[in-house]
């Protein structure tokens, strides 16, 4: 070939390709065109099959010989002319093929170079020269012979402008795959970009294409050059797009590999650090977790579901977001105290004896208390019904929780459900949240270390729900004693035993708790106080505990009997000693501060002490004692605070009969001061007034306190009292309160709250109650002590309540 880039073909090693090898490298010798076009060959050639490749004209590729025929062949042709016919098998598996298994189109072709290989192979290269066709197959043995005929290569439009097009796009496109595939070799890009003649750069990329042997075949078949072209930039504009896409995604896959190995690699090293420092955290934290499991008294299930999450956690990537996840959840398994209990204190007299210290008054609650204790002693099962201590704040009601777990000898757990909206704080997100966590149940009892403390759930009249769904119904299963042995939390996604926790309900009030709930719990009622009771307690606990937390002595400031009666009659009115005992606090505030300056004080309080601490007095009896003028009358109403004294007040002016009612009034009142004009409407005679008198007047009924929303039925017998006082002119008599719902007939029917009722009465220096018949059983319910300085008048109808309370004058 005489030029550069004959030299680079003819430096080319050719190894290690055979003719079965369908990845082999074709390599072209770029020569004189009209010297193959010119070529020729005998009729009759020797022919050799190949087997999963082609060869075109002008195309030099080395083959390895290995049948017996064609070792022959070879050996034969290359001590003559060195000329044979090359022809594809149709299927390359078929190791001794005929004449049917041969393709008609092969290619002449000359053997340049036979060569011995170290491993005993012969390879041997040989160039393609002309296209043929094989006519007739004479002999098969010792080799194929066969007629051919020499066929032309069409190149009529080889100058034109779009065949020029063509030739370029195949470069274009060889070189960009050869630029993206690793199979094929830097010389033959070199090479494409080197050959300047036409036919053999064609047939030099058909040869190279990563094609099907058939594909292959059927371009060796097209005698039109520009036609083979067309055809071979179809096949090659595919391989180009399939070569990108696997770039793209190899690139993609490649950055992903290559951050992930980034981060093995750094973990390997920390783990190499740590290692040479002294143990791997990682793995110690795992060994740690399966350690203290040893130690669990949690059931084989529960056990083998945990040892299965921290397999799950020793496969996490430490610097995975999902590791810090599943060590947490690990750790909460490990952390609840799985069949864990203390022993309970059964001795009751030691429980009588906490809560009379711990607790003045409140006798039949204590022994509803000692009656629970009682049954669980002798049934050795929680299965009990949840108590619900309910009354006016201040009481006492969760201090005699904290009492019952310490007779027990119990862990103590208040849970405060003051404003809980959300059933997620009771039964726990799950764990696939961010942020998740157990509910507050089982929060609160891996906290006590403990399956069986006291659990006071606080407040359990002030759950509220809205979209988050609805805590009282998650706590059906909680006070369940049939249910909560398998109590169910979301974030723990095992079955928990509740039925060995003592729970006990704390409530101001029964009204805002649901039937279902309130039907799974035993109601005990804690009353307030009287004074009595009140300024026991505070000697007892309320001054003695904050003279320790003010660091006074009892020797350095002594409250007086009577002083206590005029703090709680004077600056307190409330059915509890919550605000009792800021005043105590107050008090001994200023008298430390008088210490702490060295000033001069009265060690035994006086009255005009309480004066200069407290201020002037914030109550007075005298304001709920006056019943000066007709129209005005003392009713007696409960609250959730407690027992309160009622004022009911009307008046009378020129009108035509309207009926007003202010003071912020319910509906049940409303309707109770409707009932009261109507009752008195049709028995003018027996109260002797004048008829005439409802279609000339207005009627105004107002309870003072206005801002105070009312309600109720208690103070019928109240208004109608009020309204006959006024209609009459006549007062009604002093020191004197009543309640009692109405009916339209005059019957005085019986009302709820006696005992609070009974306490404001006689905080407020009330002499008399009137009250229903049928109340009478109540107070057999109620100690002497809370009815002592009081009398009481039982009525049926309502003229006995205003024959007895309306005055002559």
């Amino acid at each position: 070939m005489g030029n550069k880039k004959e030299q680079v073909v003819k430096t080319m090693i050719f190894s290690g390709i055979s003719e079965d090898d369908s990845e082999m490298i074709p390599i072209i010798a770029d020569g004189d065109e009209q010297e193959l076009k010119n070529f020729q060959a005998p009729d009759i050639l020797p022919i050799l099959p190949l087997r999963n490749t082609v060869l075109f004209p002008g195309v030099v590729i080395p083959i390895t010989v290995g049948r017996q025929k064609s070792l022959k062949l070879i050996q034969e042709v290359f001590r003559s002319d060195k000329l044979l016919g090359t022809v594809t098998q149709i299927d390359g598996a078929v190791d001794d093929p005929e004449e049917k298994d041969l393709y008609k189109i092969g290619t002449v072709a000359q053997i340049l170079k036979i060569l011995e290989m170290p491993d005993g192979s012969t390879s041997v290269i040989i160039q393609g020269k002309r296209r043929f066709e094989a006519v007739e197959y004479l002999e098969e043995f010792p080799y194929f012979k066969a007629r051919v005929n020499l066929l032309e290569e069409v190149t009529t439009e080889a100058d034109t402008a779009e065949f020029s097009a063509i030739v370029g796009s195949l470069k274009d496109l060889s070189i960009k795959i050869a630029q993206y595939s690793s199979n094929v070799p830097p010389e033959a890009s070199f090479a494409v970009k080197n050959i300047e003649n036409s036919t053999f750069l064609i047939n030099f990329i058909c040869s190279n294409t990563d094609l099907k042997v058939d594909e292959k075949q059927s371009l060796l078949e097209v005698a039109d050059l520009r036609e083979r072209g067309i055809q071979a930039i179809s096949y090659l504009v595919k391989e180009v797009q399939m070569l990108e896409l696997k770039k793209d995604i190899q690139s993609k896959v490649k950055l992903e590999l290559d951050q992930q190995q980034r981060e093995y690699l750094l973990n390997q090293q920390i783990k190499t650090i740590q290692n040479e420092l002294g143990g791997n955290p990682i793995e110690q934290e795992i060994a740690d977790l399966r350690e203290a499991a040893k130690d669990k008294k949690w059931s084989e299930e529960v056990g083998a579901f945990f040892e299965k999450e921290v397999t799950k956690l020793a496969r996490l990537n430490p610097a995975a977001g999902e590791y810090s996840v599943q060590f947490t959840y690990c750790q909460t398994l490990l952390d609840l105290p799985w069949n864990e209990y203390t022993e309970d204190n059964f001795d009751l007299r030691h429980a009588e004896q906490i809560l009379d210290e711990e607790h003045y008054g409140l006798e039949k609650v204590k022994e509803r208390i000692l009656e629970h204790l009682a049954v669980l002693k002798l049934k050795k099962d929680m299965k009990a019904p949840i108590l619900c201590l309910y009354g006016p704040p201040g009481v006492g009601k969760t201090s005699l929780g904290r009492s019952i777990a310490k007779a027990l000898g119990r862990k103590y757990i208040r849970m405060s459900l003051g404003g809980l909206h959300d059933e997620s704080e009771i039964r726990g997100h799950r764990k696939t949240y961010i942020g998740a966590m157990p509910g507050r149940i089982l929060q609160n009892i891996k906290k006590a270390k403990s399956s069986n403390p006291l659990f006071i759930l606080d407040e359990i009249d002030k759950v509220s729900s809205d979209f988050h769904g609805d805590p009282a119904s998650a706590l059906l299963e909680v006070l369940d004693p049939e249910q909560n042995m398998e109590f169910h939390d979301n974030y723990i996604e095992l079955e928990y035993d509740l039925s060995k926790v003592m729970f006990i309900a704390t409530a101001n009030t029964l009204g805002p708790i649901s039937p279902p709930l309130r039907d799974r719990l035993e109601l005990i009622d804690v009353n307030g106080y009287i004074l009595e009771e009140k300024i026991e307690i505070a000697n007892r606990h309320l001054i003695p505990k904050q003279l320790e937390n003010h660091g006074l002595t009892e020797g350095q400031l002594i409250f007086p009997s009577n002083i206590v009666e005029l703090i709680v009659d004077k600056y307190t009115r409330e059915s509890g000693v919550r605000e009792l005992n800021k005043k105590i606090a107050k008090v001994i505030r200023r008298v430390a501060r008088k210490i702490a300056f060295e000033d001069s004080y009265n060690v035994e309080l006086t009255e005009a002490d309480i004066r200069e601490y407290l201020g002037v007095f914030e109550y007075s009896r005298e304001t709920y004692q006056g019943n000066e003028f007709p129209g005005v009358v003392t009713g007696l109403a409960w609250t959730a605070m407690g027992g309160e004294i009622l004022y009911v007040e009307s008046s009378q002016s020129k009108g035509k009969g309207a009926l007003t009612l202010t003071g912020n009034l319910g509906e049940v009142m409303k309707e109770s001061a409707m009932l009261a004009l109507e009752y008195l409407k049709s028995h003018t005679d027996e109260l002797d007034i004048d008829n005439n008198v409802f279609d000339n007047s207005n009627w105004h009924i107002h309870v003072p306190e206005g801002a105070i929303p009312k309600d109720g039925p208690s103070a019928g017998i109240t208004m109608v009292t009020s309204l006959a006082s006024t209609m009459t002119k006549r007062k009604v008599r002093k020191n004197m309160a009543m309640t009692g719902e109405i009916t339209l007939r005059g019957k005085v029917l019986p009302v709820g709250g006696i005992k609070e009722k009974i306490l404001a009465a006689k905080r407020a220096g009330i002499k008399e109650i009137i009250m229903s018949e049928d109340n009478r059983k109540n107070l057999e319910e109620i100690k002497d002590v809370y009815l002592k300085g009081l009398k009481f008048r039982f009525v049926s109808t309502i003229s006995e309540v205003l024959e007895y309370v309306l005055l002559k004058k």
